[in-house]
């Protein structure tokens, strides 16, 4: 079953977002069936259509929007032209809610993707020079994890202990590499140019990249992690609701994560944490993140 595609209208807003899923609760909507999950997303990927017919075949219809950026799908959100999204790890939910002194909230994790470093010239991280070139993604999200995965290469050493870094907080003394910072988008195709670059799983699968030719991956296992975990996530008086908790459950389901993990090639690491679990973790992030500024 392919997607009912809505094509969304790009807007302008002040913040970082993605995807969109999107719930209208039973008996609150005009459809006679009375369970229609209105959603969106940036993603194409398979996954999409086993979540649709497993969906389906449970009672609940599938309303889906495809969102052409990240910067659209919260906003969405918080002006109820949907209800719910997914495509967003933690502590990007983080940084929209911070500066927009908004209230989105994670009602079930889905997974974690690890983040690599990719290379065309190099076979190893042995391989990569002294003063080597190394793109990283600009947006404050992905820049410090992918400043945080380097480091953990043995590729740079960070100064100090820095849980929001940039590049200005590389010691370069001490440093194998030079970072360069460029937009998401860009990280893949400045493969041919640099020793390597950090590929947000979103773009590998555009570039033709097999995620597992990652030179170094963070770990989705350490503790960490936590704020990139992935979820569904609403606004906050809806976090309660049982059809949107329902999609948790039906992603969690086999034959939803038979195909993400035939779409990740096995690198996703699926996660089960609760809604209340996943709001502290997001409180973490968020304080985290207005001491920084």
């Amino acid at each position: 079953m392919k997607f009912q595609r809505v094509l969304a209208i790009p807007v302008l807003v002040a913040a970082v977002a993605g995807l969109t899923l999107t719930a209208t609760a039973c008996g609150k909507n005009d459809d006679a069936a009375g369970n229609v999950v209105r959603i969106g997303t940036t993603e194409t990927d398979p996954q999409w259509d086993v979540f649709e017919e497993q969906a389906k075949a449970q009672g609940i219809t599938l309303k889906i929007t495809h969102y052409s950026d990240y910067s659209q799908p919260n906003a969405a959100l918080s002006q109820k032209q949907v209800d719910v999204n997914l495509f967003q790890h933690l502590q990007f939910l983080g940084q929209y809610n911070v500066a927009n002194n908004d209230d989105l909230t994670p009602i079930g994790a889905t997974q974690i993707v690890p983040l690599g470093l990719y290379s065309k010239k190099h076979k190893s991280l042995a391989d990569i020079p002294q003063g080597g070139e190394i793109a990283i993604p600009n947006d404050p999200t992905n820049q410090a994890r992918a400043l945080f995965v380097l480091q953990a290469a043995g590729l740079l050493k960070l100064s100090g202990d820095v849980k929001q870094p940039t590049p200005a907080d590389v010691d370069k003394g001490a440093s194998k590499v030079k970072v360069t910072a460029v937009d998401a988008t860009q990280t893949a195709l400045s493969l041919a140019s640099v020793d390597g670059s950090v590929v947000n799983n979103t773009f590998l699968e555009k570039s033709g990249i097999d995620p597992n030719s990652a030179l170094y991956k963070d770990d989705p296992k350490n503790p960490g992690a936590e704020p990139y975990i992935n979820a569904f996530v609403t606004r906050s008086a809806d976090k309660t609701n049982p059809t949107y908790l329902k999609l948790v459950e039906i992603w969690h389901g086999p034959e939803v994560q038979a195909a993400v993990a035939k779409t990740s090639k096995g690198t996703a690491v699926e996660v089960k944490r609760s809604g209340p679990e996943l709001e502290q973790i997001l409180a973490r992030v968020q304080q985290t993140i207005r001491e920084k500024k």
